[in-house]
C-alpha cells in the first residue's frame, strides 16, 4: 500500500513571512490581520512570524523571493488586493504577480502561497477580505501550514 501524507494545520514550530501590499492596504490588512491570527492559533509562535510592506502586488514576487533566500521562513504567504479599474492593467498585474509567485516557489523550494485577489469591483474584494465571502487571508494561512509541514514531511523522509 502507498504511503500516504496528509499534513496537520498544526503550524508549531514553523516560521512563516507575510508579504503585503501597501496598494489597497485598508483591505490587504485586514487579510494579513487574519491570516496572523489564524497562523497564531494553528500554534506559531507571535515571533515565528514577519511581515514585510511592498508596494503593490506587482512587488510582491520580489519580496517573497528576498524572504525565501534568507531560509528562514517555512512557508511565504503573499496578500494583495487588485480592482479592476477603466482598463485592464489590474488583469496584467495580477497575471504578474501570480506567475512571478510561482516561480519564486518552483526555484527556491520555499511554499510560497498565492493571495492575490484580483476583483472586477470594490464590493468583491470587501466581499472576499473579511466579509460575507470569507477572508483569503485567512484560507492562504491555513494553506501555508499545510505546505510548510508537507515539506518538512517530505524532507525528513
Amino acid at each position: 500500500m502507498a504511503r500516504e501524507h496528509s499534513p496537520a494545520l498544526d503550524a508549531t514550530g514553523l516560521r512563516f513571512a507575510v508579504v503585503a501590499s501597501r496598494f489597497n492596504e485598508a483591505l490587504v490588512r485586514r487579510m494579513a490581520d487574519a491570516a496572523i491570527q489564524v497562523l497564531e492559533s494553528r500554534g506559531a509562535a507571535p515571533d515565528a512570524i514577519e511581515r514585510f510592506w511592498v508596494p503593490g502586488s506587482f512587488e510582491l514576487p520580489l519580496g517573497a523571493r528576498w524572504a525565501a533566500d534568507t531560509r528562514r521562513f517555512d512557508a511565504i504567504l503573499a496578500l494583495g488586493v487588485l480592482i479592476r479599474g477603466e482598463t485592464e492593467h489590474f488583469r496584467l498585474v495580477a497575471e504578474a504577480a501570480s506567475h512571478g509567485l510561482q516561480r519564486v516557489a518552483l526555484d527556491t523550494g520555499v511554499p510560497v502561497l498565492n493571495g492575490v485577489l484580483a476583483t472586477l469591483d470594490a464590493a468583491q474584494a470587501e466581499a472576499r477580505s473579511g466579509g460575507r465571502l470569507g477572508n483569503r487571508g485567512a484560507e492562504v494561512a491555513l494553506a501555508a501550514v499545510q505546505m510548510a509541514r508537507l515539506s518538512r514531511d517530505v524532507r525528513s523522509g
